[in-house]
């Protein structure tokens, strides 16, 4: 293995704990917990009609099923998700956001969304910026402005 390959990989690591730093405290920042934060953009975003199974926000999530119900229980208790039985299985629990949720989940996402475009830079490879693929790394940025 190559040290710069070492290096990309070290580095892509740095920058995604970085990230997901920022992302915990955004959220706490707003007064959810991370987990909470997550939960929210699952229903949001990863079912295209702005509701969720439990099944689905598991896969979203990457946990089991009892720790999602879990942790849409206390979400519901939080006001921030509301649950109902599927229309034709009642066995099925369909969860989507409150207005309180949806405020929130808006707030969060602008924060993140700038976040992601002030580091989407510092995501590349050396070996992508050195073949011009993609922008310019930060700190190349700021030696070219200097």
């Amino acid at each position: 293995m190559s040290g710069a390959m070492l290096q990309d990989l070290a580095q892509f690591r740095y920058r995604l704990r970085r990230f997901l730093r920022f992302s915990e405290e955004a959220a706490r920042a707003c007064r959810v917990t991370p987990q909470q934060h997550q939960l929210m953009l699952g229903i949001a975003g990863f079912a295209q009609d702005g509701s969720a199974t439990i099944s689905e926000l598991a896969e979203f999530l990457q946990e089991r099923n009892n720790s999602v119900v879990g942790l849409v229980e206390r979400a519901v208790q939080s006001g921030l998700v509301h649950r109902e039985s599927g229309a034709t299985d009642r066995r099925q629990v369909i969860v989507s956001l409150t207005p309180r949720g949806e405020e929130i989940l808006a707030r969060l996402s602008e924060l993140h969304y700038d976040e992601v475009q002030r580091m989407r830079a510092g995501f590349l490879f050396k070996s992508e910026r050195r073949t011009g693929a993609g922008t310019q790394s930060r700190p190349a940025a700021r030696k070219a402005s200097a």
